[in-house]
């Protein structure tokens, strides 16, 4: 990607920017780490941080756990769900936890469907740990590295679709996760059930006019709003413990997508599917 490019985008100082607890590390280059991993995690969140984990950054500080271990400390706290769980429906805490954990996007909705799978069955720390110990973090970040927007760049087993979206996600250093257009909604849920790429806003457009770093990827413009929507959920309580439950089935139109989830959401529900009628 070209300087003029990644500029236009708000991406040039974190393509490639990334935190390392290397052998024979300094007390500087720990508070490197620390400072990366909650700005990552939590997002502009992150400045409450320090004094939340007063305890975690002693295990890494005396070498009793890994930077890996430090963000599955962050990423399972009661402070990240407060942050992002608790507010949000579904398929957005998915979605952040693809940005804040693996740095990058959703690719499709098997990605969606399966971590909807997991949470009901196993619960929040198996879904938290399936991120944290996959294939994928390992291969991107090991127990060192902390993770960091990987999206913005070509990365092994990437999808092209991935680039787009990943820009729906990142609105900018300063921006908060929980205070961008949208809110508790998902960013991406209508077109990846639809298997349409994203358009390309620069985070500091603040709405303007869409730009494309791969005109290829960008998809037509959406369809008005006489368009339906099938949403498939599976029923459930608010705090009963997680087990599988029957699947529900909602039609609704397109200006009732947001509204729908949050109900689904507040209702214990989880939405396992969404496609155009």
């Amino acid at each position: 990607m070209s300087s003029s490019v990644a500029e236009r985008l708000a991406i040039r100082d974190e393509i490639g920017k990334k935190a390392e607890l290397r052998p024979n590390w300094s007390e500087d280059d720990l508070q490197i780490v620390f400072h990366a991993a909650y700005e990552q995690i939590f997002g502009r969140q992150g400045i409450y941080a320090s004094q939340k984990f007063v305890s975690a950054e002693a295990l890494l500080r005396n070498g009793k756990i890994s930077v890996r271990q430090f963000v599955e400390i962050l990423a399972k706290s009661e402070f990240y769900k407060e942050c992002f769980f608790y507010k949000n429906s579904q398929v957005r805490f998915i979605e952040l936890n693809y940005k804040h954990l693996l740095g990058r996007a959703i690719y499709d909705q098997s990605e969606i469907a399966e971590h909807v799978d997991l949470y009901a069955a196993k619960g929040y720390d198996a879904d938290i740990e399936s991120y944290i110990y996959s294939q994928e973090y390992e291969a991107g970040f090991g127990n060192s590295v902390v993770p960091y927007y990987r999206g913005f760049q070509s990365i092994p087993g990437m999808k092209t679709v991935g680039f787009n979206r990943i820009f729906e996600l990142y609105r900018g250093r300063g921006n908060s996760d929980n205070a961008q257009s949208g809110r508790k909604s998902s960013r991406l849920q209508t077109r990846v059930s639809m298997n349409l790429a994203n358009w390309i806003s620069p985070p500091s457009s603040g709405g303007g006019k869409f730009v494309s770093a791969a005109p290829t990827l960008i998809s037509s413009t959406p369809r008005g709003d006489s368009r339906m929507f099938v949403i498939q959920a599976i029923a459930g309580a608010i705090n009963t413990t997680a087990v599988r439950r029957s699947v529900q089935v909602y039609t609704v139109p397109y200006e009732r997508l947001s509204t729908t989830y949050q109900e689904i959401h507040k209702r214990g529900g989880k939405i396992v599917n969404i496609s155009a009628v």
